[in-house]
């Protein structure tokens, strides 16, 4: 598989925390677990060939995704397929960072995938012929930026873009365990519900989700590469109360128990994993 990833330039790169782009890929499985960071993906497919999104209770249903969709942020893992041979790019927002493209509150996305055309209209897919146009990785990005720009612009007059929430981002991300809500609420000057209110307008999600989910994040971070793992001390320097507390929510977002992960986790990634059979 070749595998690019790209940060845009400015002001894209406030937004957007990298574009990615992958051809050729040979995966040695059919399906993933795509693992939930509190944050929004956009992903425009480059061949014909359909891609599925499996219920979770029901592994022969799915929905069909064909050219483009949005991942708005999830409160769980995906279950998608992996095709051999496909290629596919997109863009993984920042956290609160896809606010300033949708023309409309991140909640409403909330725990959706929806495709381009049904947000966007059906003139999205004029972008999609010049990324399958442009002759090398570069010049997607290239192309991928324009786009995003594009949308930037088309949805400013509806735009996030909450400085309190902005600010509560970076804490929460920087110490999830440790943040107090109420106290972040107070320190933005707002009360305790209107602060959730307007994260959620921001993110998509509550703030108690949200420190959850980056809480889980960081045990990601602490495992990834690691070959054994003391699974006591990962869950107590994440301030997880006890180890029932820290399985729970890891089963909650990833579908697999921590020592399954370690087994199915994906080197390129930290948030895809290998579906159990």
């Amino acid at each position: 598989m070749s595998l690019y990833r790209h940060i845009p330039r400015p002001p894209l790169d406030q937004h957007v925390a990298w574009l990615w782009y992958y051809a050729d890929f040979k995966p040695g499985h059919d399906r993933e677990h795509v693992l939930p960071d509190g944050t929004f993906d956009l992903i425009i497919n480059l061949e014909d060939r359909p891609r599925k999104l499996f219920d979770r209770e029901n592994a022969g249903q799915f929905h069909s995704f064909k050219r483009g969709w949005l991942s708005g942020t999830q409160a769980e893992f995906l279950i998608i397929d992996a095709l051999p041979d496909s290629s596919m790019i997109g863009a993984h927002f920042k956290p609160g960072g896809a606010a300033r493209f949708l023309g409309l509150p991140a909640c409403e996305l909330c725990r959706q995938v929806v495709e381009l055309d049904a947000l966007w209209g059906a003139g999205i897919w004029e972008w999609r012929e010049r990324l399958l146009a442009a002759p090398s990785p570069q010049a997607k990005f290239e192309v991928f930026e324009q786009m995003l720009r594009q949308r930037m612009a088309a949805a400013s007059a509806k735009a996030g873009g909450n400085r309190g929430v902005t600010w509560a981002i970076g804490e929460f991300v920087r110490e999830p365990h440790l943040q107090s809500i109420a106290a972040v609420a107070h320190d933005v000057g707002v009360s305790h519900k209107q602060f959730i209110e307007q994260f959620r307008r921001e993110v998509g999600l509550t703030p108690k989700l949200f420190c959850r989910i980056r809480r889980f994040q960081e045990v990601l971070g602490h495992i990834h590469s690691q070959k054994t793992v003391n699974w006591a001390d990962v869950a107590c320097s994440c301030g997880y109360f006890d180890q029932a507390h820290f399985v729970n929510d890891f089963l909650a977002f990833a579908g697999l128990n921590p020592s399954a992960y370690l087994d199915r986790r994906l080197e390129e990634d930290q948030n895809f994993v290998r579906a159990a059979v």
